[in-house]
């Protein structure tokens, strides 16, 4: 906010003067909060976020929003789902801006300056308000030159027989993923041996596509490779996994009407991939 320290530290000890308690631990290297300094800074939060609202709903009435906002989600949805759908958005709200990070990864959203995220999997964070944007499925899938080599599996557990499989790694953990199917009562997990593992699903569609494996991922990364032919769909009759997507964004900061249009669209365009 450009102004001085000293002006903060007289400023901050003529509150702590007024209250009657101490708000900062001071030492010669570090502030932290005392107690009360915590319950006296969320308390405020809640009320500027309240003024924060108010003046967002008055003003959202008359102006359309405008600025820039900050944004965290993964490649695949940047790539194949939002990046693509973004002249949509702009018609819509074209003083907008949005700068954007590609990623999956655990983030501070206040110390990172991030308005908002598009999560995929279970949301870990229970200090951020997650909306749900649907569910994405998941398919088995192998490019043709690899069952012309390998032979086409007939059911999941032919892939422990001979078969190869494009192993998945959390970007996050960077443990090894792994893909049930189920038909029925019969739930089958996705197995085989292995020769290479990524943990970027693009860099996974690439190998598939190559031929190096049998690979499942989402329906809405391999629908045009499934159109053209350069990928084959295995096991119709077993269904994969519904993966959810949230947005989320913090628990304690003002929705700008900049965010929450952007927010409200993105759950629009991810429930259609």
């Amino acid at each position: 906010m450009s102004v001085p320290k000293s002006t903060v530290t007289r400023l901050v000890q003529e509150l702590e003067k007024e209250l009657g308690v101490r708000l900062l631990h001071r030492t010669s290297r570090r502030l932290t909060l005392t107690q009360e300094g915590q319950v006296y800074y969320e308390g405020s939060v809640r009320v500027l976020d309240e003024v924060g609202s108010l003046d967002g709903s008055v003003l959202s009435a008359i102006r359309s929003p405008k600025g820039k906002i900050k944004i965290e989600l993964p490649s695949s949805l940047a790539q194949h789902v939002v990046i693509p759908a973004m002249p949509d958005f702009f018609a819509r709200y074209p003083d907008v801006q949005v700068d954007m990070n590609v990623g999956n990864r655990p983030v501070d959203l206040i110390a990172e300056n991030l308005d908002c995220v598009l999560r995929l999997g279970p949301l870990l964070n229970d200090s951020l308000i997650a909306r749900p944007a649907g569910t994405l499925t998941l398919v088995t899938c192998a490019a043709p030159a690899y069952l012309s080599r390998q032979g086409t599996p007939q059911a999941p557990s032919d892939l422990g027989q001979g078969h190869t499989i494009v192993r998945m790694a959390s970007p996050r953990t960077g443990r090894d993923l792994v893909f049930p199917l189920a038909m029925g009562d019969a739930v089958i997990d996705v197995h085989g041996a292995y020769q290479i593992t990524l943990n970027d699903s693009g860099a996974a569609l690439a190998a598939g596509i190559a031929g190096l494996g049998v690979l499942t991922t989402y329906e809405f990364l391999v629908r045009p490779h499934l159109q053209s032919g350069a990928l084959q769909r295995l096991f119709p009759e077993w269904h994969g996994a519904q993966i959810p997507v949230h947005v989320a964004y913090p628990a304690n900061r003002h929705l700008a009407s900049k965010v929450r249009v952007f927010v409200d669209w993105a759950i629009e365009i991810l429930r259609k991939a």
